[in-house]
């Protein structure tokens, strides 16, 4: 019987859960033996593994987090912890497998796949900062939770008629900070694709809207924002500056939890899913992702030569609505 190993490497994605599930059920019915790697290439390279069955994964799919756990592995980027690896595939058998993670997993997966160990990379990662896919799983639930807490820190900012300034994760990207700020209607949203003048984006604008009565603000600021400081710090200077009391909150690795949106349960599910057959058709070395809502797969240095663009148009209608 062949085998195949699935894993999930870098920060834990809602989702990952459902990606596992797919890639063990997709490979037990397809006669593979399909081997769990604990906490990612650390478990990889030694050999912390366990064989997975169609049970394994019953009751999961609503999970977040991930079952086989996660960790970045430094080891593993020096030639002497990829070949610890590559031995490790060799003394199981190992045909192939799927990488659920992020661009760092990625990396991994096609230095093996370099060395005759056939990967696919599965997506998963809350920031969407993978160019080669238009959803990653966990953006769509991270973006719903986002959205949540900042509806609830609305209903004191009005009662107290305060700023609540909002930072959101994302790493260097800010497709979390828009999309959410999008939706819950924020004053002015910060991202690090556009150069910030504190004063014209955020002052100015709530002093407009102050003039046509308005008295609560949102200001939502993606975590990789530059040369503004801290939330701590915009919140003072808001205050100093209009005279509206402010408040600083770091929304954190809530974010990164909570049960999977369908959405991503269901990307994870078809992405998992096609990861299998690819590695069952003998083909390594390839990403899955999602092109205007078709699952597609990339060669994996293409993939990762891809640049992210964020949507101008979407951040100049943020712009002009959020008034």
């Amino acid at each position: 019987m062949k085998t195949i190993g699935v894993l999930t490497s870098g920060g834990d994605a809602p989702g990952m859960n459902a990606a596992i599930r797919a890639v063990v059920r997709a490979g037990c019915e397809s006669g593979f033996r399909v081997m769990g790697i604990r906490r990612g290439y650390n478990g990889l390279m030694y050999g912390d593994m366990y064989e997975m069955n169609l049970r394994s994964v019953s009751n999961i799919i609503n999970r977040g987090g991930t079952v086989l756990y996660s960790a970045r592995s430094p080891e593993f980027k020096t030639e002497e912890g990829l070949q610890k690896a590559i031995k490790v595939c060799k003394e199981v058998d190992m045909e192939g497998v799927v990488v659920i993670g992020g661009d760092g997993s990625f990396r991994g997966a096609r230095d093996l796949s370099l060395h005759g160990i056939p990967c696919v990379g599965v997506p998963g990662t809350i920031d969407n900062d993978i160019a080669c896919t238009d959803y990653t799983i966990g953006y769509d639930t991270s973006m719903n939770t986002v959205m949540e807490m900042v509806d609830r820190l609305r209903d004191t900012s009005e009662s107290h008629d305060r700023c609540s300034v909002v930072e959101v994760m994302g790493r260097k990207a800010g497709y979390i900070a828009l999309n959410a700020g999008i939706a819950c209607g924020a004053t002015s949203i910060l991202i690090p694709e556009i150069a910030v003048d504190f004063e014209k984006d955020v002052i100015d604008r709530m002093r407009r809207t102050q003039k046509t009565g308005k008295r609560h603000f949102i200001i939502v600021v993606a975590e990789g924002v530059e040369g503004v400081g801290s939330v701590e710090e915009m919140a003072k200077r808001i205050q100093e500056e209009t005279g509206v009391e402010s408040r600083a909150t770091v929304l954190g690795h809530v974010q990164r939890g909570g049960s999977p949106t369908v959405r991503d349960r269901v990307l994870a599910s078809e992405m998992g899913y096609k990861a299998v057959q690819l590695i069952k058709a003998g083909i390594g070395n390839r990403v899955m992702a999602i092109h205007k809502e078709e699952v597609v797969d990339y060669d994996i240095f293409e993939a990762l030569n891809m640049q992210n663009e964020i949507d101008l148009n979407l951040y100049k209608i943020a712009h002009e609505i959020s008034i």
